[in-house]
């Protein structure tokens, strides 16, 4: 019978309190972004607020926790944002939308870290181990999103980042769920060659934990030939961007397959319209409808790419409607 497992890829909006502090605390320049040394009143605000939104994970029912990642103001490049061996230099549009992150300029090796670890150890203290997820950028995310001033070679740099992620990954609490963001394999799809080289940093990123891994893409559908790579990771699931592309997804299920767990983007991320519960029901209705099948183990019902784009309140009530659809695609299974 399959498991539904409502959840969210993280990076959280900041609550309109903790928005409106930090601002004060921080002040509204580049150069006062998050340099991974804050503490006093700035550490004691994302505190707080990291208490807010594990609360709120709670009370609207998610079947995964995340810690919200509301320190990442450099969006998905954070981990090497904060790193030592990483400069940050010109504002880069993030992906195509109307943010933008520092480019982290990598000048030195990527040793281990410990940021986002350090997040996940104060959310594990709040937090049921059976129900906590980690996030982090997929090893590609993160390469595509830097600069390389250092390996001076592609394969090379991936490999590189993919060190790092593990190293960070290993470090991480007992956790449920690892999601792994790699957008960029829609955005800036690898080419030939580059695709199995992915997919193996994948694999080597994923290697580092027990817990399940998803893997996921959006803003569209993979090329054939990187899904087809991906799925040779050995991941436990494979993310679908529903709301963005529907046909190349189901065509790509449909002619290679899929992992034995699915996740499904069905809530827009980015858009404040919120989705009726039964609405995403019925998503998962005709996705299953389309593969002919209803076998897959667990299937995640999230939103298909971070929230943070959104007011707060919205962010909030799309929480609520994950978590019920989640529960309505249960009891319909049963």
């Amino acid at each position: 019978m399959t498991e539904y497992v409502s959840t969210t890829p993280g990076l959280f909006p900041l609550p309109d309190w903790a928005k409106d502090d930090l601002s004060d605390l921080k002040g509204h320049q580049k150069h006062d972004l998050i340099s991974g040394e804050e503490g006093g009143e700035i550490a004691t605000a994302y505190q707080d607020a990291r208490e807010e939104v594990l609360e709120g994970q709670q009370e609207a029912g998610l079947d995964r926790i995340v810690e919200g990642q509301l320190r990442w103001d450099d969006m998905l490049a954070h981990p090497l944002a904060v790193h030592d061996a990483v400069e940050t230099e010109g504002i880069v549009r993030y992906y195509d939308n109307n943010n933008f992150y520092r480019d982290p300029v990598v000048s030195g090796d990527l040793d281990f870290s410990g940021d986002v670890a350090d997040e996940l150890e104060a959310a594990s203290e709040l937090v049921d181990g059976d129900d906590l997820q980690a996030v982090l950028p997929g090893p590609y995310s993160l390469a595509d999103l830097a600069t390389d001033d250092h390996y001076g070679d592609d394969a090379e740099f991936l490999g590189a980042v993919a060190d790092f992620l593990a190293g960070e990954v290993d470090a991480f609490p007992d956790h449920e769920t690892l999601f792994l963001l790699e957008p960029s394999l829609v955005e800036s799809a690898p080419e030939d060659g580059q695709d199995e080289r992915a997919s193996e940093a994948i694999d080597q990123v994923a290697s580092a934990t027990d817990a399940d891994v998803v893997v996921q893409p959006y803003w569209g559908a993979l090329e054939e030939k990187v899904y087809a790579h991906l799925l040779d990771a050995d991941i436990d699931a494979v993310g679908f961007d529903f709301v963005a592309n529907q046909d190349d997804n189901i065509y790509n299920i449909q002619e290679y397959g899929a992992t034995d767990d699915v996740s499904l983007g069905l809530a827009d991320g980015q858009s404040t319209l919120v989705e009726d519960a039964e609405a995403i029901r019925e998503r998962v209705q005709w996705v299953e409808d389309q593969l002919q099948v209803t076998d897959f183990e667990t299937v995640y019902l999230t939103t298909n790419t971070e929230t943070f784009y959104l007011p707060y309140a919205k962010y909030e009530e799309k929480l609520a409607v994950l978590a019920e659809a989640a529960d309505l695609a249960e009891v319909k299974a049963l």
